[in-house]
């Protein structure tokens, strides 16, 4: 994973273990929130800058230098903080990968639409997190015993939106097994269309891994 620019909003126990996890795999983090005194979750780290103010308020983001940033979390315990900060990212500033936590994951179908990932808060993990902001890498959520067959859960580009999904699929090598849009799961059939904000479960071979990365890269391995 090389070094990104990566902005925080909401330094709680989440945003303080997401900053710290960010920072620790080397990002350059800045960290927001409203008030100062959340900062003392935060052990001090060279790679976490903390800056004071709200995560929607444009004039801050221009100081935590969201034009160059790689990805914005949006993890304050408000819903509608959260969107918001993750759609100013996104839709203002352009911001290439932005998750928001939720409260309320009946929202999340409507967040998708918007092209902006979501983490639930009973489903939380930092990971899940990190996921949804690197989504070029592919993390291997299972491997069967004899390492033969792999099952990793991919967010889907823009550019595969409209795209038959059966027709990704590679011989035996790849097999897009199932969807993942807003709360919702279904099994891949001939006639389901990816959609903007998707995720997949894909079954993958040793050799399907690196097909699968072109698949999601556009050919570019």
């Amino acid at each position: 994973m090389t070094s990104d620019r990566i902005l925080v909003v909401g330094c709680g126990r989440v945003g303080a273990e997401l900053a710290t996890q960010l920072a620790t795999q080397g990002h350059q983090v800045t960290i927001l929130d409203r008030t100062a005194r959340s900062f003392r979750r935060l052990a001090d780290h060279p790679n976490i800058t903390k800056l004071e103010g709200m995560g929607f308020d444009p004039e801050i983001l221009k100081e935590a230098h969201i034009e160059d940033a790689y990805g914005l979390a949006a993890v304050t315990s408000g819903d509608n903080t959260n969107i918001l900060s993750a759609r100013i990212a996104r839709e203002v500033f352009g911001v290439p990968n932005v998750v928001a936590r939720i409260y309320d994951p009946r929202r999340a179908v409507v967040y998708q639409r918007l092209g902006i990932a979501t983490v639930a808060t009973v489903t939380w993990t930092t990971g899940q997190a990190i996921r949804r902001l690197f989504p070029e890498n592919t993390p291997v959520d299972w491997t069967d015993q004899s390492g033969t067959v792999s099952l990793m859960e991919v967010s889907l580009p823009s550019s595969l939106a409209g795209v038959p999904l059966a027709s990704l699929n590679v011989g035996n090598s790849v097999k897009f097994a199932a969807l993942l849009r807003g709360s919702a799961t279904k099994l891949v059939e001939r006639e389901l269309i990816a959609q903007e904000g998707d995720r997949a479960l894909v079954l993958v071979t040793a050799e399907g891994a690196t097909q699968l990365k072109e698949i999601l890269t556009g050919g570019r391995a």
